[in-house]
């Protein structure tokens, strides 16, 4: 039986709006992202988020549906659908706008539940935080658990309040991977390697870090192995979702190497070798290669790899 993937998170609709009074508008959060590239790949998602009974919360739930998502029923809420405005200047730079909604209620895991991912704002956000973790704690107990901080300091708090929440999250998790900035955030002063080894030893079987252009480290916890690999990339328009689209790949990847998805999975993947997961990682550099090409958080299909 294909085990079925829970992402939590939050969706929104980024607002862009230039200085001559142009709008845009785009279906945005990182664990939306991270949804549609996971189901994208092939695989069975429920995306558990909070949006509004309004014009941004249909548009986001017909983006899912195209995307072959499945929307949990408890997402719809009474608050309106979240949204980040950008403000943009006449050189480009933005000035940002959050109208934040997280009030997620418990999320329900399906018997055939085996992997949960989550990230970003919702994992930090009150009072939602206390039913992602509640739903991390849970699965534990029937599959996987994978996490991307995916740091937005100005939402979250101070690098002091942020760390201790972010390494509780950790040492819920199977899999983490973040990216060099959110590095720099977190731990200052400390190098890639100095962290890869503090989250194996939190409780990940494996631990990734994306470094743009520079590609990955990983570690892998079992042996203490360490190992890098370059992008895939051949030309970028954007890195708009880059590192979502690296996650979906990287999960699964995982996924169909039986690392994740079942509750014999945390064990396989805590004793394997770097050999066993770099297949898995490729997978997300081969994702994110595809999405950079594209405009905006584009999420490649298995066919494309």
């Amino acid at each position: 039986m294909t085990a079925r993937t829970v992402v939590i998170g939050e969706a929104l609709i980024d607002i862009v709006r230039d200085p001559y009074g142009n709008v845009d508008e785009h279906v945005g959060g990182s664990p939306l992202n991270v949804a549609a590239g996971v189901a994208r790949l092939g695989h069975v998602v429920d995306f558990a988020t909070t949006i509004g009974d309004d014009p941004h919360g249909e548009r986001i739930e017909q983006f899912l549906t195209e995307r072959g998502v499945h929307l949990l029923p408890t997402s719809h809420t009474a608050d309106p659908t979240s949204t980040a405005l950008a403000d943009l200047d006449e050189t480009g730079a933005a000035a940002y706008t959050f109208d934040l909604h997280w009030n997620l209620p418990e999320v329900p895991l399906a018997a055939d539940t085996g992997h949960v991912h989550t990230g970003s704002i919702g994992a930090m956000l009150e009072p939602g935080q206390v039913n992602v973790l509640d739903a991390l704690r849970a699965v534990r107990e029937q599959g996987t658990v994978s996490y991307d901080p995916n740091v937005r300091p100005t939402i979250m708090g101070s690098v002091d309040q942020v760390r201790p929440r972010m390494e509780e999250i950790i040492a819920l998790s199977d899999v983490v991977k973040a990216s060099s900035d959110d590095l720099d955030f977190l731990y200052a002063g400390q190098s890639t390697s100095e962290v890869l080894e503090r989250w194996c030893e939190l409780g990940a079987g494996l631990a990734v870090v994306t470094l743009g252009a520079h590609g990955v480290s990983f570690r892998a916890a079992a042996t203490g192995e360490t190992g890098s690999l370059p992008t895939r990339a051949l030309q970028v328009v954007d890195t708009v979702g880059a590192g979502d689209s690296f996650m979906a790949g990287l999960i699964s990847g995982l996924l169909g190497a039986g690392l994740l998805g079942d509750p014999g999975a945390r064990a396989r993947l805590a004793g394997a070798r770097l050999e066993d997961v770099q297949p898995a990682i490729e997978r997300g550099l081969a994702c994110s290669g595809i999405t950079v090409g594209h405009a905006g958080a584009y999420a490649p299909t298995a066919d494309e790899l």
